[in-house]
């Protein structure tokens, strides 16, 4: 383990947040011999510590600190307090992820040329491409270590797959197979390969799933480089005269304020903590908080089109057992308007237990088409969608200084209404997915609303022009050459695939442009 830093040693770079991005940066920074100290809201678990059971590790991992929700999406009429799912522990939600790990095809960097002007959307392209990303998604990919790349073969399927597979072969779709998962098909670097236990979002017994919880981040510790401090809650980054960033105030574990010295920083809080943070940091020379003179902090929040399908059979599926996200098609991920909406969508299967099942099929709807959905559930088969949503300067994170959280800080609000073009894909997709289970005989199909978001993306995104955005393409703020962002949150555009892949590449292209910096000496 590292010795500690000093709360005044203004030589360290601090990183707020342990998760795909943070943690990943964290190690990727360690291993190159800078000084890091990482600060942690949640406790450390292990593998040893996690819960096979959904209710119990929800309570152990999640991230519940009080949060409000505004705008007319479904999740803040049936899940106001919680507008999204994940965890609030080191790893991040690199503990909960399911693991699909994908690369954002060439047009997703450049919609705004691709797709045009659409009303109401605030796109725009990224300031890097596919071209410059494939060295770092090749890095992410070995770090991962990635099903179907680098040799290694796919994960095996399951029931759940079996029936999704032919449905979708059944309907004429080609692209469908157990995906591309950062889920040991065989054992890889140290770790096993997958046992198919099936509690994946509850965080991987096994060490079979990636996760920065027990691979990045104890490496970087081992270094020496890295201190990581648990329960540190930020509150707010502080700056000089000159108006480069200085330090880090936070909540110790005893609910003490600290000031922990930085040269740089580093937001990687996910896309509505870290929003929070900078604008919670508002100063006189900075009133509209941190990094915040495009006046898009916060702003074009993005969490995906999602929604689920589940289709009754009459035979059981046990759609529990194995990998939670056991494959994909992705015949459905281009961009094609002539079906009524621009950017394109995967279909992926899921799996949720009894107490989640409940919770999410249809909140609120406890009539009997709901509890004999229930009585059919070992019958059952499940599917998610995720869609490219499109970025709106109205949804965004502010701080709503009404509601405090235990440490007094003003809690996040979620605001957020679909665009059309988000409802026109979720329906195109509902259609789909009961298309495929009843080309496979469902003798129901339940099209179920979005759950609370896992996606969350965007609201301090790269943009080329300072004016459109908050961070260049390195993720370093437009107005504070010693404060980058390190996550999601920099998302210019949401694209169809998960986003993990995509946050720990440019998290580890990151790092090695903060090493290049600190050399040259000119951070």
């Amino acid at each position: 383990m590292s010795a500690p830093f000093d709360l005044s040693d203004d030589s360290v770079v601090v990183v707020i947040g342990t998760g795909s991005g943070g943690g990943v940066l964290a190690n990727e920074l360690a291993q190159k011999g800078v000084s890091v100290v990482a600060l942690e809201a949640g406790g450390r678990y292990l593998p040893e510590d996690y819960i096979n059971d959904e209710w119990e590790s929800f309570g152990q991992l999640a991230w519940v600190d009080p949060r409000t929700t505004s705008g007319d999406w479904r999740v803040s009429r049936d899940f106001p307090g919680l507008p999204a799912w994940i965890v609030k522990a080191v790893g991040g939600t690199s503990i909960h992820w399911a693991g699909a790990s994908l690369r954002f095809q060439e047009h997703e960097f450049r919609v705004k040329t691709e797709y045009g002007d659409v009303a109401g959307a605030n796109l725009l392209d990224w300031p890097i491409t596919l071209s410059e990303m494939e060295p770092w998604y090749d890095l992410a990919e070995k770090k991962l270590g990635v099903t179907r790349t680098n040799d290694m073969p796919g994960l095996p399927g399951n029931n759940n797959f079996k029936v999704f597979e032919a449905g979708a072969k059944a309907i004429g779709y080609k692209e469908v197979h157990t995906g591309r998962m950062a889920i040991n098909s065989t054992d890889y670097d140290g770790r096993m390969a997958c046992q198919q236990t099936g509690f994946c979002f509850q965080g991987c017994k096994w060490g079979a799933k990636w996760s920065a919880a027990y691979t990045d981040i104890p490496r970087g510790e081992a270094t020496g480089n890295l201190e990581v401090r648990s329960n540190a809650h930020v509150l707010r980054i502080e700056h000089d005269d000159q108006g480069l960033v200085t330090g880090v105030i936070y909540k110790d574990a005893e609910g003490n304020e600290q000031r922990q010295s930085a040269r740089i920083v580093c937001v990687a809080g996910n896309s509505i903590e870290s929003p929070r943070i900078l604008l919670n940091s508002a100063s006189n020379m900075f009133p509209d908080g941190l990094a915040n003179s495009s006046g898009q902090v916060g702003r074009n929040y993005m969490r995906h089109t999602t929604g689920s399908v589940y289709g009754v059979f009459d035979k059981p599926v046990r759609m529990w057992r194995g990998t939670t996200m056991a494959g994909i098609v992705q015949d459905e991920a281009r961009h094609d308007p002539s079906r009524g909406f621009v950017g394109g969508f995967e279909l992926e299967t899921l799996a949720l237990g009894i107490p989640f099942m409940a919770a999410f099929l249809d909140p609120g709807g406890w009539g009997r088409e709901f509890t004999s959905a229930l009585d059919s559930y070992e019958n059952m088969a499940g599917m998610w969608i995720v869609g490219e949503d499109m970025p709106q300067e109205t949804n965004r994170i502010t701080l709503n200084h009404d509601v405090t959280d235990a440490h007094g800080m003003p809690v996040a609000d979620v605001h957020f209404t679909d665009h059309p073009n988000d409802t026109a894909m979720r329906d195109y997709a509902y259609a789909k997915g009961i298309e495929i289970y009843e080309a496979v005989g469902a003798t129901r199909t339940f099209p179920t609303p979005p759950y609370p978001s896992t996606h969350n993306l965007g609201t301090n995104r790269m943009s080329e022009n300072p004016r459109d955005g908050v961070v260049n393409n390195f993720g370093r703020t437009h107005d504070i050459p010693n404060l980058y962002v390190s996550d999601g949150s920099q998302f210019t555009t949401g694209a169809a695939e998960n986003p993990t892949l995509t946050i720990v590449a440019l998290a580890i292209r990151q790092a090695d442009h903060i090493a290049g910096e600190l050399s040259k000496g000119s951070l």
